[in-house]
């Protein structure tokens, strides 16, 4: 007979609650925690892919032209600045070197690409200095035994907080490094004036040849035609008719290499200005001996005004300070962060609230071997600052050397030499009028000579003009006129946005 009493319902209840994989009050809390856990992902960024285009890109930079609204809204930022600095833009007559140049800040490709990277800088600086994300730690142990409540849960939020300075230290870096980035821009927008004005100058120099040396073939065809008469009348020998012929042919002959070099010339410049080859845009030619602004011929250049005013020296000074920066916020990161948090642990039924804590000792690292390699980096950026200084001091000391020595030169030939054979060639000519048939070979080498001192002529002005751009260079944009990167066109338009990226 079974005298065991059957369990009663409270009993039951009991046996149930033992026997429960989790008591219902702690599936309640886990949900909420993953409720919170979910909230907290649905808030961070999300990613979107956005691939290349390049026939979008090809088209659009076939379509480009002067007219574009681009080039329009940063012409007027930069007239805002300062009237000497933009100054009247008219592409319709054509393209002068001051509106190429102004052209070359909007498309240039450089400058997009180092305008983008001081956007990359800038929206670094922007999201430097916050704190670290708190840590969410759970644990969760299972009693073995049978017992009322069998698990122990002990739940903690961590929080990491900078006693030591490192977060202030790390925006400082992160404002150096936008400051540098910055630098740089206007470094590569001097350079891409000063670029832009080398080449113009070195076309319209084979541009100038090239009409010279077709002047002289077109006065070279008559007079092949005339020596050919008093050839065939006996007057001269047929040796020294020939010779204007060979002359001729030659000068004909130099006229395709300098075409050549005058076409490869503008598409150089084309490229500059970020403009395609298929560009229908009228270049004007042109030397200008006063675009150095006169930098070498008194106070306004020199050792000074490099120092004030060169954007290359600039920049690497904004980069010294990164370097100060840096060596700064590795001293910092050798300090400990406390890490702190509350603390709650249910373990058989009974609650506990506490915190937790933890603190790194710096004993046998304390981050040495990244401060040694900062102090190092740190001098190696003043060396860096120092000699790059006595370099453009040496190069503006040769620069202004060389530009004085070809004015002299140009001045001499403009008043002594280009006078003297102008008067050669024409007194050559006359006495071939009256009949004089031993002068042929004299007024040859008499035409000849003339086109050898104008060609030299116009090679001394551009020499002289790339010298003294040189001098502007080394010197640097005058301060009240300087193109900052803030005047640039913004060529971020490209990027997606924030909204698209999360999306």
């Amino acid at each position: 007979m079974d005298r065991s009493h059957p369990q009663t319902t409270s009993e039951l209840d009991k046996s149930a609650s033992a026997d429960s994989p989790r008591p219902a009050r702690y599936l309640d809390c886990v949900h909420a925690r993953v409720l919170v856990v979910l909230g907290i992902l649905a808030s961070c960024q999300s990613y979107a892919p956005r691939p290349l285009a390049p026939a979008v890109q090809r088209e659009a930079w076939a379509a480009r032209t002067l007219r574009g609204s681009s080039l329009h809204e940063f012409l007027e930022r930069l007239e805002a600045r300062s009237e000497a600095a933009a100054g009247e833009f008219a592409a319709a007559d054509g393209l002068s070197l001051r509106e190429s140049q102004l052209v070359a800040l909007v498309f240039n490709p450089r400058l997009r690409v180092a305008r983008l990277r001081a956007g990359q800088a800038a929206a670094g600086a922007e999201q430097a200095g916050r704190w670290a994300d708190p840590g969410l730690e759970l644990s969760a142990l299972r009693i073995s035994e049978s017992v009322p409540d069998p698990w122990v849960i002990s739940p903690g939020l961590s929080f990491s907080i900078p006693l030591s300075g490192r977060l202030g230290a790390e925006r400082g870096l992160a404002e150096a490094e936008r400051k540098a980035a910055a630098g740089a821009v206007l470094e590569a927008e001097w350079s891409v004036w000063r670029d832009v004005q080398v080449a113009w100058i070195e076309w319209s120099a084979v541009r100038l040849r090239l009409e010279e040396t077709e002047r002289l073939a077109l006065d070279m065809e008559g007079l092949v035609t005339t020596t050919t008469e008093l050839a065939e009348r006996g007057e001269i020998p047929r040796t020294e008719a020939s010779l204007f012929q060979v002359e001729e042919l030659q000068r004909r002959n130099r006229l395709r290499r300098l075409a050549g070099e005058a076409d490869a010339g503008r598409q150089r410049l084309l490229g500059l200005l970020g403009l395609a080859p298929t560009a229908s845009v009228e270049l004007v030619p042109a030397i200008a001996l006063a675009c150095a602004g006169q930098a070498g011929e008194g106070g306004a250049g020199g050792p000074d005004a490099i120092e004030l005013r060169n954007p290359g020296l600039e920049r690497l000074r904004h980069e010294y300070r990164v370097s100060e920066q840096a060596l700064r916020h590795e001293i910092r990161k050798q300090y400990p962060d406390l890490t702190l948090g509350p603390l709650f642990e249910s373990d058989a039924g009974q609650s506990r609230v506490g915190f937790l804590g933890a603190l790194p000792i710096p004993f046998l690292n304390g981050n040495r071997r990244a401060i040694a390699e900062a102090r190092a980096r740190r001098e190696i950026a003043r060396a860096i600052v120092e000699t790059t200084y006595e370099m453009l001091v040496s190069r503006w000391t040769v620069a202004v050397t060389l530009a004085e020595s070809l004015a002299s030169q140009r001045v001499e030939m403009v008043q002594v030499l280009l006078p003297l054979v102008d008067r050669q060639v024409e007194d050559a000519f006359e006495l071939l009028r009256l009949g004089e048939g031993a002068t042929t070979l004299v007024l040859l080498e008499s035409i000849t000579r003339a086109f050898q001192a104008k060609l030299e002529l116009i090679d001394t002005r551009a020499a002289e003009a790339l010298a003294r751009t040189e001098v502007a260079y080394l010197t640097g944009p005058e301060l009240t006129h300087a193109i900052t990167p803030g005047t640039a066109i913004d060529a971020t338009t490209d990027s997606p946005s924030a909204a698209e990226e999360n999306q």
